[in-house]
């Protein structure tokens, strides 16, 4: 069973994810599940992955990406972030900005 954060946590990190990197969940939902996606969020994480609404088509569509590892420490979250996005610009041949 996945480690599951503090609701706190949560919230906290969904609000930076959407309110300050929008473009950063879109590629990554593009790199790893939903290559059209015109849009994504970031809906939830655990210590396995992340979860995002992507939508593709007009259709709303949930993807779940995996962390590189199980995480249990909130620190652990911006470096998996971080992490997903750069291997997520790679697989899509982009530069990843800077961190």
């Amino acid at each position: 069973m996945p480690h599951t954060f503090e609701p706190a946590v949560i919230e906290a990190v969904l609000a930076h994810m959407n309110d300050d990197h929008t473009d950063d969940a879109l590629v990554i939902v593009r790199a790893f599940g939903q290559p059209d996606a015109e849009s994504a969020t970031m809906t939830g994480l655990d210590g396995d992955a992340g979860t995002f609404a992507a939508v593709v088509g007009g259709v709303a569509t949930e993807v779940r990406v995996p962390w590189s590892e199980p995480i249990t420490e909130r620190p652990q979250i911006r470096r998996e972030v971080v992490a997903l996005h750069d291997r997520a610009c790679a697989a899509l041949g982009l530069e990843p900005r800077q961190h």
